[in-house]
């Protein structure tokens, strides 16, 4: 009984290093990668993408690592550097630019046991989701902002490119100006790049001379903020709060929040529990606010957009909200709340943007 009694405590023994490994092997963390379509800087697109991805260590501390590659041009490029990653072991990656839509599902075919979320495109596979937030909300409650704001009723926008997501953002922001003031116009000058500040700054420069007296922006720098500043115009930042570059221009800013997202991409990839889903998320989501007042916004101005901001939470205010109507004089909705369709697939300018769409 008592050789038994030792040859059962050995075999235990001789068992417990196979037990080690096999649980060390299940805590080896969860690779994360991202990929930047600009560098990462002090405020910006990118930066908030960033700001997330700490957030998302944060929560999560050593059941993951990432790894980041920054100012990847859209295209082959982008390709090349999601296929490296992909081949480098991480096993969820993150592709931040809608110009990575293409890239991503190609890459994913060749790593079907690769999960992806690509930022902010709309097509979707097995083992790829999509992502993107409802910017265009914040940008009604900054276009009332600017109705307040603003004293010759001009506004000017810098642009990346002409497709819907920055069309929702300009035409959100237009309604929400001349809802305040009917007759307030809004310019647009395309800068076709997401982030090149010499670019912006002088786009920025061109809409103040040609009566602006408030800027924003759809690109990443902070260069139409810092122009703003310079020439005595009112700003409202985009991405992050930019204060820090336009302290007294700085009206408000639109920003992103997406570290609650990724942390439960993440979490579910850990889990076994990963779905490829397309999730489009707002002001009640939390992944957009309007924020960062500056002080030259009187306290009952403030009251009065964020009392605004409840009523879209609630759902009874949308910023296309009919009868909606485009520069043309086209009905482009009668009445009742515009599709999400319909605002994916938006290609033209309300009324109150000034010119017309460059063509393709």
């Amino acid at each position: 009984m008592t050789k038994n009694l030792v040859r059962g405590v050995l075999s235990a023994i001789a068992i417990l290093p196979v037990i080690a490994v096999s649980v060390s092997a299940d805590a080896a963390p969860l690779k994360v990668g991202f990929v930047y379509v600009s560098p990462i800087g002090e405020a910006g697109w990118t930066h908030q993408h960033d700001m997330a991805r700490k957030e998302m260590e944060k929560n999560l501390g050593a059941k993951i690592t990432t790894k980041v590659v920054e100012n990847v041009p859209e295209g082959a490029d982008a390709e090349r550097v999601i296929r490296d990653l992909a081949q480098q072991g991480n096993k969820l990656i993150f592709t931040t630019s809608f110009g990575y839509m293409n890239p991503t599902l190609k890459v994913a075919k060749q790593f079907p046991d690769v999960k992806f979320v690509h930022l902010t495109g709309y097509k979707t596979a097995a083992n790829v989701a999509t992502a993107n937030a409802r910017f265009y909300e914040s940008r009604y409650l900054a276009g009332i902002l600017t109705g307040k704001m603003s004293k010759t009723g001009v506004a000017g926008y810098v642009g990346a490119f002409p497709i819907p997501e920055v069309l929702q953002g300009i035409n959100a922001f237009t309604r929400g100006f001349r809802s305040v003031n009917p007759k307030a116009e809004v310019k647009v000058v395309w800068v076709n790049s997401w982030f090149d500040p010499g670019k912006e700054r002088d786009a920025a420069l061109t809409l103040i001379g040609q009566g602006a007296d408030v800027l924003t922006h759809h690109t990443d720098s902070t260069a139409v903020v810092q122009a703003a500043e310079e020439k005595g115009k009112y700003a409202v930042a985009y991405h992050s709060d930019m204060r820090k570059f336009g302290p007294k221009a700085q009206i408000a800013a639109v920003t992103h929040h997406w570290g609650k997202y990724y942390t439960q991409q993440a979490q579910a990839v850990i889990d076994g529990t990963w779905k490829t889903s397309a999730t489009w998320g707002g002001l009640k989501a939390g992944m957009v606010k309007l924020e960062g007042y500056g002080p030259a916004v009187p306290n009952d101005v403030k009251l009065f957009v964020q009392a605004k901001e409840k009523e879209i939470v609630a759902g009874t205010l949308t910023p296309f909200d009919g009868p909606v109507k485009d520069n043309e004089g086209k009905v482009r909705l009668e009445k009742g709340h515009m599709s999400d369709d319909a605002l994916s697939k938006m290609n033209y300018f309300v009324e109150g943007v000034a010119g017309k769409l460059p063509k393709n």
